[in-house]
């Protein structure tokens, strides 16, 4: 059960990133912060896939592109952490 836990916490621990990235981003000059900045190296990885995904599928609107890969990589990580802790639990019991 420990394990488990700690892969929820885990998912929590990125999920929660993922939306302090989203909400720095609508404040100007908080790019420049080392928080940002740790938080970018963190999230990166997990958002660029779904990123290039958005922008290859959907084209901008008015000249700029709406970036729904924070709600997709939120939506996928979800899928992800019930995955593997269903498969956890065969594997257990």
């Amino acid at each position: 059960m420990l394990l488990i836990r700690a892969i929820e916490l885990f998912f929590r621990f990125i999920e929660f990133l993922i939306f302090i990235r989203v909400f720095m981003s609508w404040i100007p000059g908080t790019h420049y912060s080392p928080v940002y900045r740790f938080i970018y190296r963190v999230t990166e990885p997990v958002l660029e896939p779904f990123r290039r995904l958005v922008f290859r599928f959907l084209p901008p609107a008015g000249g700029y592109y709406l970036d729904f890969s924070p709600l997709l990589a939120l939506f996928s990580l979800d899928i992800a952490q019930r995955l593997i802790i269903s498969l956890l639990i065969q594997i257990i019991y």
